[in-house]
């Protein structure tokens, strides 16, 4: 017999007390299903997916997509403006950026030669110049942008919005993290659930080392060995949830987990295999290239865009092994050599993608994000690197219900502040959430005895920008 309880009745108590179970739940053909949101979106959303293209160690925005006359005029001279603290204190003098700016054809947008495939798809994005972060060291840096927080343990923003949008396809998280062997200062904690349920918890797909992009996704079992192994799992979680009527949440988000994971061991090896892409898709984004980082960013970029067609909300795709061991953009000592090869990496992928997305119709409804956690110094460290500069650098977005060949805000002229519609994270936070359909102010979560949310008690949706 068993006992009544009264208003404890979750689905998984009541596929219990049906003799079913997880078991033959998962076995049961969870593809087609529709991802459980946690909050209904608020507004009309504009955008469904996200890819956040993460230049981890801070692209000089001086060199790229902000550029700065006065600083070739007076390359070499001693800096005009008061210089606040940097992270090493090797301050040098004005340094003019090595590289030339080219305006794009239609919109006349400038981008430098650092990045000339970009350059072409100019016309598609919508250029902040005006960011400002709040921290001048990679993990704090890092944890601010992905967190909206400076210290581990906030969930992402990845997390953020599959809790708030769920999945569209249940063989998949809502929030992959695709690694190019590159994981951001700081480690996962930049793609933690924090206090979210588990199953919004950045899951990371090696694209680096050779071995199975999911750790241990390939079947060692028969069918019916798996299906015993899941009717064991079945049969302990209906022990546990009886002698721990409360846990019902932490229960049911690692049951939901377990069948993401069951689904992913047949869905993975379709996404994964690009026979199927035309040589004219392979040659665009550069995936049979002789230059090993620019083949494996080339496929990080592809699979972005596989995983977004397959209904993916949130896919972050980081930087490739190779250049530097940590924060592979951060060019203290060598600029030209360091922004060469970093760029010669991801300036032909990251076109392709955009270019991709437009021709398939799938620009308009995915938001993507070309960020670093800061920019860098418009003065030397010593002769020939650029330190760390929060006070002001670009990030650019593209698709998703923005205004197309845009500029907004500015820094000084120098680069060195952002002085004219300046952006903190939390504004770009809202903004994201904003074209999601998500009101920054109404997605919570509960813990601890306070609302949380990804913009804690701030942010502006930036209206300026939005189509």
């Amino acid at each position: 017999m068993i006992p009544a309880r009264p208003n404890l009745l979750s689905r998984r108590e009541m596929l219990r007390r049906a003799a079913n179970g997880f078991g033959w739940l998962a076995l049961a053909g969870l593809t087609g299903q529709q991802g459980r949101s946690e909050v209904r979106p608020q507004l009309p959303a504009r955008a469904k997916n996200v890819i956040l293209l993460f230049m981890d160690g801070g692209v000089s925005h001086v060199d790229s997509f902000d550029p700065k006359p006065r600083l070739a005029e007076e390359h070499g001279k001693a800096f005009r403006l008061k210089m606040d603290a940097t992270q090493f204190d090797n301050n040098g003098t004005v340094f003019g950026s090595p590289w030339a700016f080219q305006r794009s054809k239609g919109a006349g947008i400038p981008v430098s030669d650092l990045f000339p495939h970009i350059r072409t798809v100019a016309d598609e994005l919508c250029i902040v110049r005006s960011m400002k972060a709040e921290f001048p060291e990679h993990a704090q840096a890092c944890y601010y942008l992905h967190t909206g927080h400076s210290i581990v343990g906030r969930p992402s923003m990845g997390s953020w919005i599959s809790y708030g949008l769920g999945t569209e396809n249940q063989n998949f998280p809502g929030f992959v993290v695709l690694n190019g062997g590159m994981i951001p200062m700081g480690g996962t904690g930049n793609y933690s659930n924090g206090f979210l349920p588990a199953v919004h918890q950045g899951s990371i797909f090696d694209l680096h080392s050779g071995g199975e992009v999911v750790a241990s996704s390939t079947p060692s079992d028969s069918a019916g060995g798996q299906r015993a192994k899941l009717a064991a799992i079945a049969g302990a979680d209906r022990d546990f949830l009886q002698r721990n009527p409360g846990g019902q949440q932490p229960l049911e988000a690692a049951i939901r987990n377990y069948e993401t994971a069951f689904a992913m061991q047949a869905a993975l090896p379709e996404l994964t295999d690009l026979r199927g892409e035309s040589e004219a898709t392979r040659r665009l984004y550069g995936l049979d290239s002789p230059d090993p980082l620019l083949s494996v960013y080339a496929r990080e970029c592809l699979l972005a865009r596989r995983l977004v067609e397959r209904g993916v909300r949130f896919v972050e795709v980081t930087c490739v092994k190779g250049v530097l061991p940590v924060a592979p953009w951060d060019a203290h000592d060598d600029l030209v050599k360091n922004h060469t090869r970093n760029a010669l990496a991801v300036d032909q992928p990251i076109a392709a993608l955009i270019q991709d997305l437009k021709a398939r119709g799938l620009l308009d409804s995915t938001l993507v994000i070309f960020a670093g956690e800061f920019g860098r110094t418009p003065f030397a460290q010593g002769t020939k690197g650029r330190d760390h500069n929060p006070q002001g650098f670009s990030v650019w977005m593209a698709g998703g219900g923005l205004k197309k060949g845009v500029v907004h805000g500015a820094t000084d002229d120098y680069g060195y502040r952002a002085i004219e519609n300046v952006v903190d994270v939390h504004d770009l936070h809202a903004t994201i959430l904003h074209l999601l359909g998500i009101e920054h102010e109404k997605l919570t979560f509960r813990y601890s005895g306070r609302d949380y949310r990804l913009t804690d008690v701030f942010g502006n949706v930036i209206q300026e920008i939005i189509a």
